[in-house]
């Protein structure tokens, strides 16, 4: 079954009083973690120690809408969640898979995500070096693997290429190993940007290959490509700023969408996108056109 979850970086006076507005939203289950690296030694009798930096997250079904779901958080904390963000959560069976076999994973007809610590399989192929991390992104999640079956498709030789949500930069790394100019990467998690410039390094490519940006500090660019796995309700949101990033004639590739809310997404490009048929794995899929207009 197919989850999100939302995360919020709070403090130990709030913690308790945003895992209770998540719940009343519906939240199936609330984790409260260490966000700053502090140790928390033996409490007294009847105390619940927190860390002075929390990160609680809240784990829910995939098919809710985000912005409801949020919106029903705050009006029980009387305000806006703090620094709030949607994250798909990983493929669990998938990631444990992989780990504990050490599979690298096939993604079209020529690229393969490999562990760092196994020969890849096809030594003249496309090989993308990658472990899991913090950033969301190794291969195994459908939603991801759809993108990546996309890319290895595309015509990418010379193009710049924008990874929107890039996580742990997979998808702008495969379009630089699949023959790309440029990639660029932006997501709201400086943790993302880490992970994406390490797993650059990681593959031997340069960083003024695929500089990795916040949302505010995007440039405005017309590229060739652009690629989005995040979230529908983002996704919708986002269509304008998605647009204005992707020249006339330049693809536009779409993930993170379950099969109930392929039509709203469409709804909102279909202004600009002539859509191909849609990609499916599992619940997921992956949305792709031409920009026409």
């Amino acid at each position: 079954m197919p989850w999100l979850q939302l995360r919020v970086d709070t403090n130990r006076d709030d913690a308790a009083r945003i895992e209770a507005a998540m719940l009343f939203a519906g939240a199936v289950s609330v984790t409260l973690q260490d966000n700053a690296d502090q140790p928390v030694l033996e409490p007294a009798l009847g105390e619940t120690p927190l860390w002075d930096a929390t990160r609680v997250t809240g784990l829910f079904d995939a098919d809710i809408d985000t912005r409801v779901t949020e919106a029903r958080a705050a009006s029980h904390l009387c305000e806006p969640l703090p620094n709030a963000r949607w994250e798909q959560l990983e493929d669990k069976d998938w990631e444990r898979e992989w780990m504990e076999h050490y599979h690298p994973i096939q993604c079209g007809e020529r690229l393969w995500v490999c562990p760092s610590w196994r020969e890849p399989p096809e030594a003249d192929g496309v090989n993308l070096m990658l472990d899991p991390g913090l950033a969301f992104g190794t291969g195994t999640h459908p939603t991801t693997f759809l993108c990546l079956g996309w890319l290895d498709g595309a015509p990418l030789a010379g193009k710049t290429v924008l990874d929107y949500g890039c996580g742990s930069g997979i998808l702008g790394i495969a379009a630089l190993l699949l023959g790309a100019e440029r990639a660029a990467g932006t997501d709201i998690d400086p943790q993302a940007l880490l992970a994406s410039r390490e797993n650059l390094r990681r593959n031997g490519l340069a960083e003024d290959r695929f500089p990795v940006y916040l949302p505010q500090d995007l440039p405005q660019a017309e590229n060739d490509i652009v690629v989005a796995n995040i979230l529908a309700g983002p996704l919708v949101e986002l269509a304008p700023d998605l647009i204005r990033q992707l020249k006339p004639g330049g693809r536009l590739c779409l993930s993170g969408i379950l099969q109930s809310q392929a039509e709203a997404v469409k709804s909102a490009y279909r202004n600009w996108i002539d859509f191909d048929p849609d990609g499916v794995r599992e619940e997921w899929v992956r949305l792709s056109g031409v920009r026409a207009r």
